[in-house]
């Protein structure tokens, strides 16, 4: 599958980069979908009559969704064409956003973010084997840090406008400008996936087989662990601009925004490291996202630490995530996608551990900021765990 076919007559052996682009719109999209529910989650609070902490039950069924929905949509469309699923999933994560739009209740939304979030593990699990084909072998970092690239975009972007929509058009006029966005990233899948067998998938068998592996789980869990600081602290944002920093709604965007702008530099720099080091991207990352961690939880109250910690936070973690990606594929090869999806569960496992994780502290009193604290204990038993499982590796026979 990573072996370029001489007998392709697709776009991308014609034009790589518009494959690359169309990759990305879609990710684009869905992490706006998803990055600009955490900055509407006050607004659809207040609508639909339910408090800040349960209000992050939307924000936890879409992690949910993608952590179950989308390593079965993986394994079930194993034998498919990985352009063909690709478009699939792109018009299922319309149809969740365009129903969010329309939720009446709390209940609902929650339904309606699932169907959206089953998508998300899926679409990247198969978007970095298609990015991989294009950019060839040994290259597997940069691949899904080019896929992942689409999603950082959106943190920086798509979300901090998604923010803005929700604030001055009502949240569910965001949920519709997502839509639109899917639909023009269905547009570009469908003008620029290469047409290849060379992206055909495997066996059910073969991708059941590689979650056989302890190794594999054992990864997941270092993810899911280690990852969820990044949505203890993102999915409080709005919180801590207008209740710790006791700054103006409308900073909040751009708070947002300082944010993305570190993921996508972690992001860029993260898949070159992951394609050189076994180790660094992750321990490095993990480390340096603990100290600002603490900077944010004893002075995240002033602004102008605030914003340079929260640049620094999406960059740390981040910088992790292609090293993981590599990690993963490099336990299960024959399983590209499956391992892609998986990352992505994890990923969203963490966005649902950060979220409760944050709005337990918030619940039991201990004030605003406190969900930094749960995002600390987190990661630093993900990064205990990679460094047991590492020792595991280096000494078994």
């Amino acid at each position: 599958m990573y072996q370029r076919a001489h007998e392709d007559q697709g776009t991308a052996a014609r034009n790589p980069k518009l494959t690359l682009f169309a990759l990305g719109l879609g990710t684009f999209a869905i992490g706006t979908g998803e990055f600009g529910s955490n900055g509407i989650i006050q607004l659809f609070a207040v609508d639909l009559s339910v408090s800040l902490p349960v209000a992050t039950y939307a924000i936890t069924a879409y992690a949910l969704g993608v952590v179950i929905g989308s390593p079965l949509i993986t394994l079930f469309a194993a034998r498919v064409n990985r352009r063909t699923l690709l478009l699939g999933l792109i018009v299922l994560f319309v149809v969740g956003n365009g129903l969010s739009a329309m939720a009446p209740d709390l209940a609902s939304l929650v339904a309606f973010r699932f169907v959206a979030g089953s998508v998300q593990g899926a679409f990247f699990g198969a978007g970095a084997v298609v990015a991989a084909y294009v950019y060839g072998p040994g290259q597997g970092g940069k691949a899904f840090a080019t896929v992942m690239g689409g999603l950082t975009l959106a943190t920086i972007a798509g979300s901090p406008l998604g923010t803005f929509i929700g604030q001055n058009a009502g949240w569910r006029t965001m949920y519709l400008a997502v839509v639109g966005i899917g639909l023009l990233a269905g547009a570009a899948l469908v003008a620029w996936l290469p047409r290849t067998d060379a992206l055909h998938g495997g066996s059910i068998a073969g991708e059941l087989g590689a979650l056989r592996r302890v190794d594999v789980w054992l990864m997941v869990a270092v993810a899911a662990l280690g990852i969820s600081s990044i949505f203890a602290v993102y999915t409080f944002i709005g919180p801590f601009v207008t209740d710790a920093a006791a700054r103006d709604a409308s900073l909040i965007p751009i708070a947002l925004a300082v944010f993305g702008l570190g993921m996508a530099a972690g992001n860029h720099l993260g898949g070159r490291v992951a394609d050189r080091y076994e180790h660094r991207g992750l321990t490095y990352g993990y480390g340096g996202a603990l100290a600002l961690l603490a900077v944010i939880g004893v002075a995240g109250d002033d602004l102008l630490i605030l914003l340079p910690c929260l640049f620094a936070v999406g960059g740390t973690m981040m910088f992790a995530i292609p090293t993981i990606q590599v990690r993963l594929t490099s336990l299960a090869p024959e399983a590209p996608a499956l391992m892609g999806a998986l990352n992505l569960a994890a990923l969203n496992l963490a966005n649902s551990l950060g979220a409760i994780g944050g709005a337990i502290t918030i619940d039991v009193g201990w004030g605003t900021l406190s969900t930094v604290w749960a995002g600390f204990a987190l990661t630093t038993s993900g990064l205990l765990l990679y460094l047991m499982t590492a020792a595991r590796s280096k000494w078994a026979p």
